[in-house]
């Protein structure tokens, strides 16, 4: 009985196993089907808790995608596309890192050869990169009529590059090359087979002369504010924003003979490299505002931005292209101010990583947009040498004692001969409290605009104050949370918090 029952035992036991081991068969085939079908998630493969989008996103221009052979398919185009710029950046990292992972997700075994041998000198001599690439202008060549093969030139590829050895910064260059790119199709993949550097192609772009003397023209004869609505200071494109306030205030602004209005966009606010088509909408509501009340606006991007990493710079590109082409042909627009003190972040994110940043972004924005100047608010006179042969008027913030002004803006103009110079902000508090020891008020603050608007009108400075309202609340990114140093930003104001107008308003009126 006992030799029966072991059989019996045994058998089961078989089966039981043969089933469980059919059963993890087909269900790994069902798997392997499944996979193949859908194709794995390229996120997952660059091991990115985020869309690329918001990683890494140079601008691509196709020039021309005509084929002579099979038409080129919208979705191929974009599966191509996405894969060739993962190519570039899983390529950034293993140049940053000196590591493989991903290389082989997006080249073919030939083409890792010469990335691995790159890799292996790198670590040998303690050297690693930080790179991007910044612009692409590609035209298709060939694409195969089964659809697994593409050959396509890829134009004037700006790249920016930082090296390093150990922790040491030893030096940064910027280049302009020429591929010629062919991808194969590998497993749902697009992969990079050759990338060969051939002569740039002259002109690719259509290059327009920029016309900017009127504008010019404004600028030196600007007499204006820097603007926030009384009730969301640095808020301007919050949920507060309403048009008839905007109107009201312009209507105050146009009343007291101003010409020019400085507003603030914050790169966080507007959605980053995403930007918020809402907020564009505002953006243009206070720009048709300003354009009925014959006001001209100074438009200040990257407000509260303080980065500058090259790992991010193409989405600080994407969020000014958007916003620039948005509001490039709009009459009301006089110009744009690239980034507000920008020179505060030396210390905090180093002068040159600050200034590359700075320099590039000019570079775009005048390929963008032609016809309006560019320029920078530094904190200071002595900032302002800064990039100077860069920008198109010098702009520059000064809150220290009225009689010093004239020799602090006397010296940059010895520097910079060849630019306008515009005191972009500046203003005086009339806040008297425990805070500042009693040591101002709407006395003092008169006192200190009569000297400094004879000043700037004996010399013909073009000036933007600080600022038409005083604020009931600032927010702590603006000053902090100590109360010696928040206090006064609330009564820089020529009208009070109860809608009175300060002596010092008809001070700023012009004539």
């Amino acid at each position: 009985m006992a030799i029966k029952l072991n059989k019996v035992f045994y058998r089961s036991a078989l089966i039981v196993t043969f089933l469980a081991i059919n059963s993890l068969v087909i269900y790994g085939i069902g798997a392997a089907w499944t996979f193949m079908n859908t194709g794995a998630d390229k996120t997952s493969l660059l091991h990115l808790e985020v869309p690329m989008e918001d990683v890494y996103k140079p601008s691509m221009n196709w020039i021309s995608t005509d084929n002579p052979g099979r038409p080129m398919e919208e979705q191929a185009l974009g599966e191509i596309t996405n894969d060739y710029m993962n190519a570039w950046h899983v390529r950034n990292i293993a140049y940053k890192k000196n590591d493989r992972y991903g290389i082989e997700d997006f080249y073919t075994d030939s083409a890792r050869v010469r990335l691995y041998d790159n890799i292996a000198i790198n670590e040998k001599n303690n050297n690693w990169f930080k790179r991007t690439t910044l612009s692409h202008n590609s035209t298709l060549d060939f694409y195969t009529a089964d659809g697994t093969m593409v050959v396509f030139k890829d134009y004037n590829v700006e790249e920016y590059q930082e090296t390093y050895e150990g922790d040491k910064f030893l030096f940064k260059e910027k280049d302009t090359t020429s591929y010629q790119v062919m991808m194969l199709l590998e497993d749902g993949f697009w992969r990079i087979r050759h990338l060969k550097e051939i002569p740039n192609l002259k002109d690719t772009l259509n290059v327009i002369q920029r016309k900017i003397d009127d504008k010019i023209a404004k600028i030196k004869k600007s007499k204006g504010i820097n603007y926030y609505p009384k009730d969301s200071p640095w808020d301007t494109f919050g949920k507060k924003f309403t048009d008839s306030i905007i109107n009201q205030d312009f209507n105050i602004i146009k009343d007291m003979g101003l010409n020019t209005i400085r507003v603030f966009i914050q790169y966080e606010d507007f959605g980053k490299n995403r930007v918020d088509y809402k907020k564009l909408a505002l953006l243009k509501t206070l720009l048709d505002t300003a354009e009925k009340n014959n006001l001209d606006v100074l438009i200040t991007l990257f407000d509260f931005y303080g980065d500058y990493d090259v790992s991010n710079w193409t989405l600080t590109h994407r969020h000014a292209e958007t916003i620039v082409k948005a509001m490039k042909d709009h009459p009301a627009l006089l110009g744009w101010d690239i980034k507000n003190e920008p020179d505060l972040d030396f210390d905090s994110r180093g002068r040159l990583r600050v200034l590359s940043w700075l320099e590039q972004m000019i570079v775009n924005i005048k390929e963008w947009d032609k016809n309006h100047p560019v320029t920078i608010g530094w904190s200071s006179p002595e900032a302002g040498i800064e990039l100077s042969d860069k920008v198109d008027f010098v702009s520059y913030h000064y809150y220290r004692e009225p009689d010093t002004f004239l020799d602090a803006h006397n010296k940059l103009k010895s520097i910079v001969t060849d630019k306008p110079l515009v005191l972009q902000e500046y203003g005086y508090s009339s806040y008297n409290g425990f805070w500042n020891m009693y040591q101002s008020s709407t006395e003092k603050q008169f006192e200190y605009y009569q000297v400094m608007q004879k000043q700037l009108g004996d010399a013909s400075i073009p000036f933007l104050f600080w600022t038409l309202y005083d604020f009931e609340k600032v927010p702590t990114s603006v000053a902090g949370s100590l109360p010696w140093r928040t206090k006064k930003q609330h009564h820089f104001g020529c009208i009070d918090l109860e809608g009175n107008r300060k002596e010092v308003f008809d001070i700023l009126k012009q004539p």
